[in-house]
């Protein structure tokens, strides 16, 4: 009998259906000599300090090393008291699986082929103190044929030792840094908690530092004249190359330009620019594009392509690659042919030439641990709309991807009028190659920049604009000239893309060339973690969503404040841990080591973050209400007295507004805040009202007199 485990229950159940183990027990699949269970993701995580015996949040405990890490069922916050239990779901899931190892020879381990997937199952194995050998199921698709070429190619768990290492390294580093820099921090801001991790810190400092440029900018308006030419039954326009801040000399240069009437070509610059078709989907693409285009956060644009893989519509998402290997490519016209049974792809698939198809995104080296995100033969049905929009990106994405390049004739010509000169700039498809899949000709928000100034699309576009035949000397008269006036803009608000792009590539953000060329294309987090990263982010409230830009909250700038030039915001720093951890994935690299780097740096952060001097001063000294003996505790969410026997509480955030210290001072010192403004009900509405302080110490609402 072989045992195997799964990451999630879907997933068993499509092995054990090719497996022919359809017999249903608590917990497991069994027949043909197979018992397939599941875990629920991560089902075996590190204990916390208290687990050591260590107290935490005390100054002489820290930096905390344990040594060895112990592993423990993964916990739940106890129900309205601080602390945690063990998950009563999870301690059984374990139980079954411990049951269903104990009756098998062997396992063959069938969580997701990745980093994460490798560490949940190790994680169980050693919990559960096992030793029977096991295999590795290795797949990118959960198609028939792609489990049964998996089952035929089973590899021995040895194989992926390095890969294990790998996610056991950034397991324990992210415990050190994690704990060690939460627990320093909040010591030094007088037991208010802030979380501070290797990852979410540089991402947090990343959009705080845009925020902060963003309000720091100072506009400044600047003029520039405007063109309006027709030849050949064709109009067009022309910019002054030059820009002027006064406003009086711009107006007298247009009054000259009026006079003049005509401007002659000076150059003319016309070339024929190959566009070439896009590469096949890596998860964070998928995510920028769908963020731009859909609107949706990275963690849905993730969810969504999960719940597409599970149910075998796509294959694997969480990739690195937009490449596939060539055993796979004898497989892509299958999939087109599948494509071109549905009415949607017709007119996108007779685009395309049929034994012709472009092999751009074939390429055995630049294959990560799986391939770019193709569709499968299993054609989809009952699919959400956000299920719909993804899978259509994907199977776009496909088509564009064996298209051929786009050939555009790009103008760039020159004018003068006195000795001032116009630019013009044109730009006509002559073959529409990739872009005839989808009819994207030109793409505006493909000028989108990120963070260190480059466009972050592949495929930066023109305006097109179809221009008459010009030669140099030909005399253009001016139908119009305009002043326009304009200002400078701030540098733009992280979107949810633009910050994926910016995680991505952290490595060019980075001032040392050396450096900077050492981590070229290293990012901070992995295609697989950066959503997970911004909703830690979101859910510690160090950030918002507004519109579609992330925004430091008060709390997230605080923290930046705080931390913005100790090492533990460093992006460098992180982007070098990434590529750490790629060498000891791939044998090259102890992870001993690594760890050991880690510690000291753990060390070095440690003692920064608890020499900090916070400024404790702002927190008014206020006796409790209701015992009048302790002097109340004042932290970001709640403010509470801290004798046990009286726990008076009252939580900070009143329907959606945050109470300010002024604001409970005065509620603690008069009974009553000042009026407070814009408070939201649960139907949406808002409403102003004072916060009072009863006898019995509740506090309740008092609205003024309309």
């Amino acid at each position: 009998m072989k045992a195997i485990i799964a990451e999630k229950p879907s997933v068993a159940r499509e092995i054990a259906q090719l497996l022919n183990a359809n017999e249903r027990k608590d917990g497991y699949l069994e027949g043909n000599g197979y018992c397939v269970t599941w875990a629920l993701g991560h089902l075996v995580s590190l204990g916390m300090p208290e687990d050591h015996g260590i107290r935490g949040f005390d100054k002489a405990s820290l930096p905390i090393f344990p040594d060895p890490f112990l592993l423990i069922p993964r916990p739940i916050k106890k129900p309205n008291q601080k602390g945690y239990k063990p998950d009563p779901s999870v301690l059984k899931q374990l139980k079954i699986i411990q049951n269903v190892i104990d009756r098998c020879d062997s396992i063959i381990v069938a969580t997701d082929a990745g980093r994460e997937g490798e560490l949940i199952f190790r994680y169980i194995y050693h919990y559960l103190k096992c030793n029977k050998p096991f295999e590795r199921l290795w797949i990118s698709s959960l198609t028939e044929k792609a489990i049964q070429d998996g089952f035929k190619k089973l590899q021995p768990g040895s194989a992926f030792y390095g890969l294990y290492q790998a996610a056991k390294a950034r397991s324990e580093a992210d415990w050190l840094v994690g704990i060690n820099a939460t627990q320093a921090l909040s010591i030094s801001a007088n037991q208010d908690v802030y979380s501070l991790g290797r990852v979410q810190t540089p991402t947090l400092a990343l959009i705080c530092k845009r925020f902060e440029d963003h309000q720091n900018f100072k506009q400044k308006k600047y003029f520039q004249i405007q063109l309006k030419h027709r030849k050949e039954y064709l109009d067009f326009t022309s910019q002054s190359i030059e820009q002027w801040e006064d406003k009086k000399q711009a107006e007298q240069v247009l009054r000259s330009i009026e006079r003049e009437d005509r401007a002659s070509v000076e150059n003319v610059s016309i070339q024929t620019v190959k566009e070439q078709s896009p590469l096949l989907y890596d998860l964070t693409e998928l995510q920028k594009e769908a963020n731009r285009k859909l609107g949706l956060s990275a963690d849905e644009v993730l969810q969504t392509a999960q719940s597409l893989y599970e149910k075998r519509f796509i294959t694997y998402p969480r990739t690195g690659s937009n490449y596939i290997p060539e055993d796979l490519w004898a497989e892509i016209p299958e999939l087109v042919r599948i494509l071109n049974t549905v009415d949607q792809f017709k007119p996108a698939i007779s685009a395309l030439k049929f034994g012709n198809f472009n092999k751009r995104m074939v390429n055995d080296l630049k294959v990560t641990d799986h391939h770019g995100m193709l569709i499968t033969t299993k054609i989809p049905s009952a699919l959400t709309a956000t299920e719909k929009a993804i899978y259509d990106m994907i199977a776009y994405r496909l088509l564009e991807s064996l298209s051929e390049h786009c050939s555009k004739q790009v103008s760039h010509i020159t004018l003068k009028v006195h000795h001032y000169e116009f630019s013009i700039k044109g730009s006509k498809i002559l073959t529409k190659g990739w872009r005839a899949i989808r009819g994207i000709l030109s793409d505006h928000n493909n000028n989108s920049k990120n963070d260190d100034g480059n466009s972050d699309s592949k495929h930066v576009e023109e305006i097109l604009i179809d221009l008459p035949e010009l030669k140099i000397g030909d005399e253009l008269k001016i139908s119009q000239a305009d002043l326009q006036e304009k200002t400078t803009r701030p540098p733009k608000l992280f979107s949810e893309a633009d910050l994926l792009s910016a995680m991505e590539n952290a490595g060019r953000s980075i001032k040392d060339k050396e450096a900077q060329k050492a981590l070229v294309n290293i990012g901070i987090g992995t295609p697989a973690t950066r959503a997970s990263i911004i909703e830690t982010l979101l859910s510690r409230n160090y950030i918002i969503r507004k519109s579609k830009a992330l925004i430091p909250t008060e709390k997230g700038l605080k923290v930046y404040d705080l931390v913005k030039d100790q090492k533990i915001a460093n992006v460098q720093m992180t982007a070098e841990w990434e590529m750490a951890l790629d060498k000891i994935e791939k044998g090259e690299l102890n992870s001993k080591q690594f760890i050991m780097d880690i510690k000291d740096y753990t060390k070095e952060i440690t003692k920064e973050l608890l020499s900090l001097s916070i400024l404790k001063e702002n927190i008014p000294e206020l006796k409790c209400p209701k015992c009048r003996q302790q002097n109340l505790a004042i932290s970001d969410k709640i403010i509470k007295c801290p004798d046990e026997q009286c726990n008076w509480i009252q939580f900070r955030n009143v329907c959606g507004v945050q109470l300010s210290l002024q604001q409970i001072s005065s509620l603690i010192n008069s009974g009553k805040t000042p009026l407070i403004k814009d408070m939201k009900a649960k139907n949406g509405k808002k409403f102003s009202a004072y916060i009072v302080l009863k006898e019995d110490h509740q506090t309740i609402f008092e609205f003024p007199d309309h």
